[in-house]
Order: C-alpha cells, then structure tokens, then sequence
C-alpha cells in the first residue's frame, strides 16, 4: 500500500520492527486508528533477536499471538563446546525453573526475528490493519492538536500522536533533537548471520572459544521451524567483517572445526559495534520514541526485542485511554515515567552480562519488571509483609473459575479482583472494567487488586470504594 494523498489517522507508528507492530496490534483491538509506516520495502528479513523472555510471551498471550508463537519456535538449546574439532561438554547458559501457576512461560522461547514479526503482522491484519511498506517519514510538525507527517511518497498523514519505532538510527528521534547517552560495550566489531550447515546436528547450541588467549568466540545457534543457524562470530578490533558468502564461509572455517563447504548458504548477515546507549527522554509533545529508538543493548542476555515489546504494552493502553476513552493527555507523561527506568536497568543488565559480571537468571525473564514508585501505582494498605504483592507489581497469574487469570486479564480492559473478601464490588462496566471474585490465593493475599490493561496492579487496598476512584482519577470515561 502506498499513499500519495492527505490521510488522518489517531496514531501513526513509524516502523514495523517488534515494538511498531506490538503497538499497532494494541492499537488495533482498542479500536484506535493507527497508521504504521515502514521504510523498507518489508519486513526485517534476519533472525536478529531471537530470543523472547517469559513476560514478552505473557504479553505475546495477551494479544493472542502466543501459540502461532509456540508453534514457530522452541526452547533455547542446551550449549555444546568444541575445541580442536573435540566435543568438550555441555555448557548451559542458564538455569530453566519449572513453569509455575503464577507464570506459565519460565524459559527464553526462541524464534528468528522475522518470523516474530510476521507473527504481529498477520495479527495487525487480522484487526484491520496493516503495514505500509516502502513509506518513510521524511518530515514532521506538530501543534497543540495533532502532528502532521512528511511522506517519501509525496503524501502527508496528520495524526493525534506519532511514535517513533524506526530502530537505533531513528531519523524521527534525530528530527526532534532527543539526544541518546551511552558507551561502547565492546571495542570488538560482531557479526551476526543466517547460514545453513547441514554438517552440524541442531540439537545443541554450538559455541567454539577461541583457540589462543584473545577471548574471542564464534557460536552457532539452530533456529527453531527453519533448516537456518545464526551465526554470531566476535571479530578482533578494527576489523571489518566481511559480509559476503566467502567472508563468511572464511570466518566459519577459520573458527571451527567445519570446512568452509560445510556452510552451503548465508541467507542475511549484518555487522555491529555492540553498544549501550539510552535517550534522555522517551517523550517530545506529541511524539514518543520505542524500542530501539529510545534505548540500544548489546545482544547479551536477550534483552532488547523485549524491552521493546514492553514499551509498546505500556504505551499501547495509555494511548488507548486518551483516544478511545478521552482520559486528559497526562497520562501519556507516565509512559517515560515508567519506562525510561526499566530501559536503563535492562541496560545494565546486558551490559553485565555481555561483560561477565552477571549471569542470565530471574532478572533477564522480566517477570519482576515493575512500576511500584511511580505515579499510577496507588497501595492504600500498611504494614504488608516484604514479599507481598504491591500496586505496581505485575498481576501474578492463577486459577479462576474454569480458566486461570490470564484468561480474565486478556483484552484490552481493566480488572478487578476480588480476592479471599466478600467486600461489595461495582458492576462490570463493558470493555471498561470486568470484575472477578476468586477464592484465598497465597501469591495476591486477600484484598481487592485493580489490574491494568498491561497486568500490572495499579491499585491494592480493602476499601471498596477505591477502584472506582482510582478509575476516575484517570478520567475515563465510554466511548
């Protein structure tokens, strides 16, 4: 699709990476109009950031695109080292706790990028939207009612807010004269690749340390629903990877055992500096940046698709708020409130564990991501015990009625959860408010929990009267 006209929209995302197609998808349910403009002429074709952390599959759940996700994809192997053509024993890049009833997905799941986003876009189409391809932003202005956009095709989008989701380089976050802080986290040049080796069995994660004291390393990755491999080899600073199929058969050959013919295919391959960078703000009047746009990881730890998902799934109910349900434009300032810290702490924590000073645990699952200190989290309880849940806290999954929690917080509305107490409790109120009464349960204690559209606990207490406050405090009202 191309546009060569004015057209107005209530959102327009640029980019449909992860986070421009999670929001788009968000979007799209709440019935709000979004346009999502891509540069390129489809999707990102590599394999990139292929693993997905429990809480990106909890939201991936919550927009119905977890089973084609499942489906898709696998766990993360179990690591084999070679040395001198020599299998040396398994190596295991983390510990997997068991799935529990409070969280269903424990493991990194992986799956190559591009099917991650072709997942999102048949969901986008299947809501009614769509993707146009081909289409940059090539300038954009912005008043006190909306922001008018600059199209490569010659046609102009005016929307209410535009987000920008164009990647590290976003020409958007440049064009607003956001700033972005950070620090090499490595002087070594990677390269990352999509082969094919049909020599090498796929049931292990192949990583071949170098064979001298440099400390640097090559690793093949099987990747889940495909015959392909990716390939991450670190190069010796002030090198220049060669990208070509020769260069890396070369690199292949020179790092393992397997004999450049062993690799029969490169199908993508790309070159980068692995950097840790953060913008100073995620919001400029009425536009926001997301995902790459707004923080850049080393691929260590996995972090950076899924920091990514995240802010769409913050930003995503907040928009949905003020457009659908005409709650006052401040909401949107919580969106850097609660996600600029996130961002900056997972930043810390791939930096780590690119480094070796940390290890991939609970933290890199995302489970324990929470908004306690900011301003949407109202706990109006005292004296709880140190491990209770809190306003702020993600909402634990768990039994209810015939299905679990999950199943109740899925959809685009708020939930409140009577648990243990027999207090009287508002009525449903449409795709507003949905209400359920459930039996004592150890990991919520007992009280009345007001979840968010993103799962999280934006008020805890016993006073019945306070999730109908807290919901008129953020104004919302039917559409």
């Amino acid at each position: 699709m191309a546009l060569n006209s004015v057209k107005e929209t209530g959102v327009l995302v640029v980019g449909a990476g992860p986070s421009g197609l999670a929001l788009a998808c968000d979007l799209a349910r709440r019935d709000v109009r979004a346009l999502v403009a891509e540069r390129a002429a489809a999707l990102f074709p590599g394999s990139r950031g292929k693993g997905l952390q429990p809480r990106t599959m909890e939201v991936f759940d919550d927009l119905g695109v977890v089973d084609a996700v499942l489906a898709a994809g696998g766990p993360a192997p179990v690591g084999m080292v070679w040395r001198g053509g020599e299998r040396q024993g398994e190596h295991r890049l983390f510990d997997p706790p068991e799935p529990t009833e409070t969280a269903p997905y424990t493991t990194p799941w992986v799956i190559p990028q591009w099917r991650t986003q072709e997942i999102l876009l048949a969901r986008l189409r299947e809501l009614g939207g769509d993707v146009t391809f081909g289409t940059a932003v090539t300038g954009l202005t912005q008043d006190a009612d909306g922001v008018t956009a600059e199209l490569s095709t010659g046609g102009t989008v005016r929307a209410a807010y535009a987000v920008a989701a164009d990647g590290g380089r976003s020409t958007l976050r440049r064009a607003l004269g956001i700033t972005m802080a950070g620090e090499s986290v490595d002087p070594h040049p990677m390269l990352v690749a999509d082969v094919r080796v049909p020599a090498l069995d796929r049931d292990h994660w192949h990583m071949f340390p170098a064979a001298d004291d440099s400390g640097l390393y090559a690793a093949l990755c099987p990747l889940p629903g495909t015959q392909d491999f990716q390939l991450t080899a670190q190069l010796p600073a002030g090198a220049t990877p060669d990208l070509s199929l020769d260069g890396v058969r070369g690199l292949v050959a020179a790092r393992t055992h397997l004999g450049a013919d062993d690799m029969t295919e490169v199908r993508w391959s790309s070159d980068f500096r692995p950097r840790a960078a953060l913008a100073d703000r995620f919001r400029e009047g009425r536009v926001f940046l997301a995902g790459d746009a707004a923080h850049v990881h080393s691929p260590a730890g996995g972090q950076g698709l899924n920091t990514s998902v995240q802010d769409a799934y913050n930003l995503g109910w907040k928009l949905g708020a003020v457009l659908r349900h005409g709650a006052p434009d401040t909401l949107l300032d919580t969106y850097e409130e609660e996600r600029l810290p996130n961002a900056a702490r997972m930043l810390g924590l791939s930096t780590r564990i690119h480094r070796g000073e940390a290890r991939r645990g609970a933290a890199t699952q995302q489970l324990g991501i929470g908004y306690r200190d900011a301003s949407l989290a109202a706990e109006t309880r005292e004296r709880l015990a140190r491990d209770a849940l809190r306003a702020g806290d993600r909402a634990p999954d768990g039994p209810c009625g015939a299905g679990t929690l999950f199943d109740a917080f899925r959809g685009p509305h708020f939930t409140l959860l009577a648990v243990g107490t027999d207090a009287e409790l508002p009525p449903p109120d449409g795709a507003l408010l949905h209400v359920h009464r459930i039996p004592p349960y150890e990991p919520y204690g007992k009280g009345l929990f007001l979840v968010r559209p993103d799962g999280y606990v934006g008020w805890a207490g016993e006073d019945a009267r306070g999730p109908a406050e807290y919901l008129a405090s953020l104004d919302l009202k039917r559409p």
